[in-house]
Protein backbone atom coordinates (compact mmCIF):
# COMPACT_ATOMS: atom_id res chain seq x y z
CA UNK A 1 0.00 0.00 0.00
CA UNK A 2 1.46 3.38 -0.69
CA UNK A 3 2.43 5.83 2.18
CA UNK A 4 0.27 8.39 0.49
CA UNK A 5 -3.50 8.09 0.05
CA UNK A 6 -4.00 11.70 -0.85
CA UNK A 7 -5.24 10.74 -4.47
CA UNK A 8 -7.80 8.83 -3.13
CA UNK A 9 -9.50 11.77 -1.12
CA UNK A 10 -8.31 14.16 -4.22
CA UNK A 11 -10.40 12.16 -6.94
CA UNK A 12 -13.39 11.80 -4.54
CA UNK A 13 -13.27 15.77 -3.55
CA UNK A 14 -12.76 16.72 -6.99
CA UNK A 15 -15.38 14.25 -8.62
CA UNK A 16 -18.46 15.00 -5.67
CA UNK A 17 -17.82 18.82 -6.43
CA UNK A 18 -17.78 18.49 -10.26
CA UNK A 19 -20.96 16.58 -10.07
CA UNK A 20 -22.44 18.96 -7.85
CA UNK A 21 -21.80 22.06 -10.91
CA UNK A 22 -22.63 19.48 -13.37
CA UNK A 23 -25.92 18.62 -11.39
CA UNK A 24 -26.64 22.22 -11.62
CA UNK A 25 -25.40 23.82 -14.90
CA UNK A 26 -26.61 20.02 -16.77
CA UNK A 27 -30.10 20.28 -15.30
CA UNK A 28 -30.12 24.39 -16.04
CA UNK A 29 -29.25 23.74 -19.96
CA UNK A 30 -31.20 21.48 -20.41
CA UNK A 31 -35.11 22.71 -19.12
CA UNK A 32 -33.56 25.70 -20.97
CA UNK A 33 -33.02 24.23 -24.10
CA UNK A 34 -36.23 21.49 -23.71
CA UNK A 35 -38.41 25.10 -24.69
CA UNK A 36 -36.68 25.99 -27.70
CA UNK A 37 -35.67 24.55 -31.20
CA UNK A 38 -34.23 25.32 -33.80
CA UNK A 39 -31.26 25.31 -36.24
CA UNK A 40 -29.03 27.56 -33.77
CA UNK A 41 -29.74 25.82 -30.56
CA UNK A 42 -29.13 22.45 -32.77
CA UNK A 43 -25.44 23.98 -33.02
CA UNK A 44 -25.68 24.93 -29.23
CA UNK A 45 -26.10 21.12 -28.53
CA UNK A 46 -22.76 20.03 -30.29
CA UNK A 47 -21.18 22.51 -28.33
CA UNK A 48 -22.68 21.18 -25.06
CA UNK A 49 -21.26 17.78 -26.18
CA UNK A 50 -18.35 18.39 -27.79
CA UNK A 51 -16.05 17.39 -25.00
CA UNK A 52 -17.78 13.65 -24.76
CA UNK A 53 -16.23 13.16 -28.57
CA UNK A 54 -12.77 15.32 -28.41
CA UNK A 55 -10.05 13.73 -27.38
CA UNK A 56 -9.78 14.61 -23.28
CA UNK A 57 -5.85 16.34 -24.09
CA UNK A 58 -7.91 17.96 -26.85
CA UNK A 59 -10.40 19.51 -23.90
CA UNK A 60 -7.49 20.23 -21.61
CA UNK A 61 -5.75 21.86 -24.40
CA UNK A 62 -8.32 23.83 -25.21
CA UNK A 63 -8.64 24.71 -20.97
CA UNK A 64 -5.34 25.81 -21.09
CA UNK A 65 -5.67 27.99 -23.64
CA UNK A 66 -8.52 29.45 -21.58
CA UNK A 67 -7.15 29.27 -18.25
CA UNK A 68 -3.81 29.93 -18.73
CA UNK A 69 -1.78 32.97 -17.56
CA UNK A 70 -2.18 34.42 -21.32
CA UNK A 71 -6.13 33.31 -22.02
CA UNK A 72 -9.06 35.38 -21.48
CA UNK A 73 -9.92 33.78 -18.25
CA UNK A 74 -6.16 33.46 -17.15
CA UNK A 75 -5.84 36.90 -17.29
CA UNK A 76 -8.81 38.00 -14.86
CA UNK A 77 -7.43 35.24 -12.77
CA UNK A 78 -4.02 37.21 -12.93
CA UNK A 79 -5.25 40.86 -12.34
CA UNK A 80 -6.51 39.65 -8.87
CA UNK A 81 -3.16 37.98 -7.97
CA UNK A 82 -4.05 34.03 -8.46
CA UNK A 83 -3.80 31.25 -11.33
CA UNK A 84 -6.20 28.69 -12.12
CA UNK A 85 -3.99 26.27 -13.73
CA UNK A 86 -1.67 23.38 -11.91
CA UNK A 87 -4.21 23.82 -9.07
CA UNK A 88 -7.03 21.85 -7.27
CA UNK A 89 -9.62 24.25 -8.96
CA UNK A 90 -8.31 23.15 -12.14
CA UNK A 91 -9.24 19.15 -11.70
CA UNK A 92 -12.67 20.59 -10.78
CA UNK A 93 -12.36 22.59 -14.07
CA UNK A 94 -11.47 19.87 -15.95
CA UNK A 95 -13.90 16.93 -14.58
CA UNK A 96 -16.76 19.26 -14.54
CA UNK A 97 -16.05 20.00 -18.51
CA UNK A 98 -15.91 16.61 -19.08
CA UNK A 99 -18.58 15.14 -16.96
CA UNK A 100 -21.34 17.84 -18.36
CA UNK A 101 -22.10 16.65 -21.52
CA UNK A 102 -23.71 13.32 -19.63
CA UNK A 103 -25.64 14.85 -17.42
CA UNK A 104 -27.09 17.68 -19.78
CA UNK A 105 -28.15 14.79 -22.57
CA UNK A 106 -29.67 12.37 -19.96
CA UNK A 107 -31.64 15.00 -18.41
CA UNK A 108 -32.45 16.37 -21.32
CA UNK A 109 -33.84 12.78 -21.90
CA UNK A 110 -35.17 12.89 -18.85
CA UNK A 111 -37.18 15.94 -19.05
CA UNK A 112 -38.52 15.03 -22.74
CA UNK A 113 -40.48 12.36 -21.22
CA UNK A 114 -42.14 14.01 -18.90
CA UNK A 115 -46.17 14.56 -20.69
CA UNK A 116 -46.48 18.31 -21.56
CA UNK A 117 -49.93 18.42 -20.70
CA UNK A 118 -49.03 18.23 -16.88
CA UNK A 119 -46.91 21.25 -16.84
CA UNK A 120 -49.73 22.72 -18.86
CA UNK A 121 -52.21 21.35 -16.37
CA UNK A 122 -49.69 23.04 -13.27
CA UNK A 123 -49.30 26.47 -14.83
CA UNK A 124 -53.33 26.52 -15.25
CA UNK A 125 -53.54 26.11 -11.63
CA UNK A 126 -51.73 29.32 -11.46
CA UNK A 127 -48.31 27.48 -10.92
CA UNK A 128 -45.44 29.30 -11.85
CA UNK A 129 -43.06 28.50 -14.78
CA UNK A 130 -40.56 27.48 -11.90
CA UNK A 131 -42.95 26.01 -8.71
CA UNK A 132 -44.25 23.69 -12.35
CA UNK A 133 -41.11 22.63 -13.43
CA UNK A 134 -40.00 22.15 -9.67
CA UNK A 135 -42.92 20.07 -8.36
CA UNK A 136 -43.98 18.39 -11.38
CA UNK A 137 -41.28 18.31 -14.12
CA UNK A 138 -38.45 17.21 -11.79
CA UNK A 139 -40.39 14.46 -9.68
CA UNK A 140 -40.74 12.77 -13.15
CA UNK A 141 -37.81 12.96 -14.69
CA UNK A 142 -35.50 11.86 -11.67
CA UNK A 143 -34.90 8.84 -12.33
CA UNK A 144 -32.95 9.32 -15.38
CA UNK A 145 -31.51 12.97 -13.71
CA UNK A 146 -30.19 10.48 -10.82
CA UNK A 147 -28.78 7.96 -13.65
CA UNK A 148 -27.25 11.04 -15.39
CA UNK A 149 -25.93 11.94 -11.71
CA UNK A 150 -23.98 8.73 -11.08
CA UNK A 151 -22.85 8.94 -14.97
CA UNK A 152 -21.42 12.44 -14.53
CA UNK A 153 -19.47 11.48 -11.56
CA UNK A 154 -18.10 7.81 -12.73
CA UNK A 155 -16.22 10.50 -15.72
CA UNK A 156 -15.51 12.93 -13.14
CA UNK A 157 -14.05 10.15 -11.28
CA UNK A 158 -12.38 8.89 -14.02
CA UNK A 159 -10.83 11.33 -15.72
CA UNK A 160 -7.40 11.93 -16.81
CA UNK A 161 -6.25 13.84 -20.20
CA UNK A 162 -7.68 17.29 -19.21
CA UNK A 163 -6.47 16.83 -16.07
CA UNK A 164 -3.10 16.53 -16.95
CA UNK A 165 -3.21 18.98 -19.13
CA UNK A 166 -4.69 21.79 -17.05
CA UNK A 167 -3.74 20.88 -13.36
CA UNK A 168 -0.70 18.48 -14.13
CA UNK A 169 0.92 15.68 -11.30
CA UNK A 170 1.38 17.68 -8.39
CA UNK A 171 1.29 14.63 -5.65
CA UNK A 172 -1.11 15.83 -2.35
CA UNK A 173 -2.87 18.61 -4.61
CA UNK A 174 -3.62 17.80 -8.09
CA UNK A 175 -2.42 14.29 -8.53
CA UNK A 176 -6.07 11.93 -8.73
CA UNK A 177 -6.31 8.14 -8.89
CA UNK A 178 -5.40 7.65 -12.67
CA UNK A 179 -3.11 10.27 -12.43
CA UNK A 180 -1.45 7.83 -9.88
CA UNK A 181 -1.72 4.99 -12.18
CA UNK A 182 -0.39 6.44 -15.16
CA UNK A 183 2.96 7.70 -13.35
CA UNK A 184 3.40 4.59 -11.56
CA UNK A 185 3.36 2.84 -14.33
CA UNK A 186 5.82 5.18 -16.41
CA UNK A 187 7.82 4.83 -12.81
CA UNK A 188 7.70 0.91 -13.46
CA UNK A 189 6.24 1.10 -10.27
CA UNK A 190 3.75 -2.18 -11.33
CA UNK A 191 2.62 -2.96 -7.54
CA UNK A 192 1.32 0.58 -6.57
CA UNK A 193 -0.31 1.24 -10.21
CA UNK A 194 -2.40 -2.38 -9.36
CA UNK A 195 -2.99 -1.07 -6.20
CA UNK A 196 -4.38 2.43 -7.63
CA UNK A 197 -6.19 -0.18 -10.39
CA UNK A 198 -8.00 -1.91 -7.71
CA UNK A 199 -9.35 1.18 -6.08
CA UNK A 200 -10.33 2.40 -8.87
CA UNK A 201 -12.42 -0.63 -10.06
CA UNK A 202 -14.09 -1.28 -7.00
CA UNK A 203 -15.48 2.61 -6.61
CA UNK A 204 -16.59 2.31 -9.66
CA UNK A 205 -18.13 -1.01 -9.83
CA UNK A 206 -19.81 0.25 -6.57
CA UNK A 207 -21.78 3.05 -8.43
CA UNK A 208 -22.86 1.03 -11.49
CA UNK A 209 -23.95 -1.45 -8.69
CA UNK A 210 -25.66 1.54 -7.07
CA UNK A 211 -27.26 2.30 -10.10
CA UNK A 212 -28.47 -1.30 -11.48
CA UNK A 213 -29.68 -1.92 -7.61
CA UNK A 214 -31.54 1.68 -7.19
CA UNK A 215 -32.72 1.19 -10.72
CA UNK A 216 -34.37 -2.80 -9.76
CA UNK A 217 -36.12 -0.98 -6.67
CA UNK A 218 -37.55 1.42 -8.95
CA UNK A 219 -39.45 -1.24 -11.60
CA UNK A 220 -40.23 -2.79 -8.70
CA UNK A 221 -42.17 -0.24 -6.99
CA UNK A 222 -43.75 0.63 -10.52
CA UNK A 223 -45.34 -2.82 -11.13
CA UNK A 224 -46.60 -2.58 -7.55
CA UNK A 225 -48.28 0.60 -8.18
CA UNK A 226 -49.33 -0.86 -11.91
CA UNK A 227 -50.84 -3.97 -10.36
CA UNK A 228 -52.66 -2.10 -7.54
CA UNK A 229 -53.97 0.61 -9.89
Amino acid sequence: MPADLSPIWISLATSLTATAITFVLGITAAAWRERRSGPLFALLDGVFLLPLVLPPTVVGFLLLLLFGRNGPVGRIFLAMGTTVVFSWPATVIAASVVSFPLMYITARAALAQVDPELINAARTLGASEWRAFHRVAMPLAAPGILAGTILSFARAFGEFGATLMLAGDIPGRTETIPLAIYFAVEANEMARAAFWSVIDVGISLALLFGLYYWSQLQSTSRARIERAG
